[in-house]
Parts: structure tokens; C-alpha cells; sequence
């Protein structure tokens, strides 16, 4: 029996969707722009036509599939939010507790905190209205009744009212808060954190690895370089299509990271202490955090040089390069 496909028309490109026998749709995103950087040709979803209809217009075709991929794969932010957060915490201590997703975007990791914590009260903020309406319709498909999505005013404030929570989540945020951002949002984030409450910051890459992997493609040294000069390397040199990106632009895509460092000195402003928990769980050996927990000054350079010419040998191995990301767990003291 033939297979019925569905082409859906858009202004960069033609996507297919094939019905499957197994219930879900493949997806396959045909190019007309070559100007269009497309790390993700091809997926498959349990989505209706609908729902992969209003992620392309509103993300485009080129976010398509990593759009889709980031809620529905295993191995993407679901396994990132498991350890991430399961390391450091029981399950179970989330149960009847309320939980921030702070700049919650689509709504992938929202729906994933829904499932894996289906008694916890999540509240899933985010400032760009295109992607709330992309978390409010994800809401709808599955029918979530422990998840309430609002909009932020502003890039400096959390909406009025929002009230208390027992945990924070930025997955794959902080890299994207512009400098003057970070400190007036975090201390935010920090006052409506209850006392004993924990913040998780997950997904952003380390600001001072060799490589920067998340906004420039895999540009080596350029964290290293002045901002005019990793500007112009970024314009230039870049396979991601970066030469009319201002500063701003490049900033507000991550291009900077984040660090234990600063985030640490940022909540030291406070007056209950932030606590740098240490994870129980397995599958944390490679972060900077761990490495920041463990070592003093001296350690942690040698640990440094040791891990990057591991990362070394293992790109030389494998063809992998492996980029370091922060999954900090901060307590807040009493």
C-alpha cells in the first residue's frame, strides 16, 4: 500500500511529510535557499500535520526537525534534563512543588518537565510571543494540565505576580542573556527562588572552551578574542552564513557562554548564599563545573590540560569533538 505524503509550501523550501505504518510521520526538509544553514534534513514525528505546519512558519525550515527532535528524542534535552536535574535531586522531591522553566521558548523542555514530573505545578515563561504560541499549541496536542505558559514583558523582568517557586530551570538560556541581561534577570530569578530552593542552568556552553561549537559552528579561539575581533573571525570565517549578524545578534545567538565564575559572582550580591551542589548521578565527568567543584586553582589547570588533550586524541579517534556545556545545581541558603 502506497504511502500518502503531504508537501507543505514554504518560501525557503518544500517539506515532506510521509504517513508511516507505525502511526508517525517522516519529515524531510527540501532546500530552496542556499543561503540557509540546515543541520537537520530529515526527522520523524508524532506530530499532526497542523502543529509541523505552524513550527515552519514560525521557526522555519531550517529549525524544523532540531525543533521537533529537542521534545520527542531520547538522547536531546530529555536525557540533558534527566541528569541535569536527577543528579542532583530524588524525583521525588519534586512532587507538589512548583517549578520555573525560565525562557521556555517552543516548549520542548516544558513538555519534557510535565512528563517526567507529572505532580509538580510548571510554570514556563518566555518573551518571544511566536514561540509561546509554539508551547501553547505543544500544551494542547498532549493535553498537559500541570503546565502554565506566560509571556515575560520585557528581557529585564519576570511577569508581575508569578509568585514563588521550589525550583528554577534555564536549559539552554543563559548563553543567550545579552551581558547587561544576565545580572538583573538572575538576581531576579534568585529573589522568587525560595529559601532551600535549587536553580538548575543546564545546555550552555562553557564561555572559555577552545571551540565554540554553539553559535559559530566549530571556530576555534575565538572565545579567546577581543569582541571586534571575534566579530570580524565570526563573519568571515564562519560556515554558518554570520557576515551580516551584528554583535548584538551574535550575543543574543550565545555566542559567548557562560561560566561557573560568573554566575557564582553574580548570586554572591545576595544575601542567602548560593551552594554549588555536587552531582550523585553518573555521566558528569566531562563538565566544567565538576571540574570546578573538585579542584583548586593548581588542579584545575592541570585537570584543563589533561582534558583538552583528550578531547584531542578523541577528535583524532573518533572525528568527534566533544564540547563542554554547565549543568549547575545552586542551593539557596537559608
Amino acid at each position: 500500500m502506497k504511502s500518502t505524503v503531504t508537501i507543505l509550501k514554504h518560501n525557503d523550501a518544500n517539506v515532506h511529510i510521509e504517513e508511516l505504518s507505525t502511526g508517525k510521520k517522516k519529515i524531510y526538509v527540501e532546500l530552496t535557499n542556499n543561503d540557509l544553514f540546515l543541520p537537520i534534513k530529515t526527522c520523524e514525528t508524532s506530530y499532526p500535520v497542523g502543529l509541523i505546519d505552524k513550527i515552519l512558519d514560525l521557526r522555519g525550515p531550517d529549525c524544523l526537525c532540531d525543533e521537533i527532535l529537542r521534545e520527542e528524542s531520547p538522547n536531546y534535552i530529555q536525557r540533558t534534563l534527566k541528569y541535569g536535574l536527577l543528579s542532583y535531586q530524588n524525583q521525588e522531591e519534586f512532587k507538589n512543588k512548583r517549578l520555573l522553566d525560565f525562557g521556555c521558548g517552543s516548549g520542548a523542555s516544558t513538555m519534557i518537565l510535565a512528563r517526567m514530573f507529572p505532580h509538580t505545578e510548571i510554570v514556563g515563561i518566555e518573551l518571544e510571543e511566536k514561540l509561546l504560541s509554539i508551547a501553547q499549541l505543544r500544551t494542547a496536542h498532549y493535553g498537559y494540565k500541570n503546565i502554565e505558559l506566560m509571556a515575560s514583558p520585557n528581557p529585564n523582568s519576570l511577569p508581575p505576580g508569578i509568585g514563588y517557586f521550589d525550583y528554577v530551570v534555564l536549559s539552554a538560556v543563559y548563553e543567550h542573556l545579552l551581558p547587561g541581561e544576565r545580572e538583573t534577570i538572575l538576581l531576579q530569578i534568585w529573589s522568587i527562588l525560595k529559601p532551600g530552593g535549587i536553580l538548575f542552568l543546564n545546555q550552555t556552553p562553557y564561555r572559555y572552551f577552545p571551540v565554540e561549537s554553539h553559535t559559530t559552528g566549530g571556530l576555534p579561539f575565538i572565545n579567546y578574542l577581543p569582541d571586534k575581533s571575534a566579530l570580524f573571525y565570526a563573519r568571515r570565517f564562519s560556515k554558518r552564513k554570520l557576515k551580516n549578524k551584528s554583535w548584538k545578534e551574535l550575543l543574543r545567538g550565545g555566542i559567548r557562554g557562560g561560566s561557573v565564575k560568573e554566575i557564582l559572582s553574580i548570586l554572591a550580591h545576595c544575601p542567602q548564599m548560593p551552594i554549588l551542589l555536587s552531582p550523585s548521578g553518573f555521566g558528569t565527568k566531562d563538565r566544567i563545573d565538576i571540574w570546578y567543584i573538585h579542584s583548586g586553582k593548581v588542579g584545575f589547570i592541570a585537570i584543563k590540560r589533561l582534558f583538552l588533550l583528550s578531547v584531542k586524541l578523541m577528535k583524532w579517534l573518533t572525528g568527534v569533538t566533544i564540547v563542554p556545556s554547565l549543568s549547575l545545581a545552586i542551593k539557596k541558603g537559608q
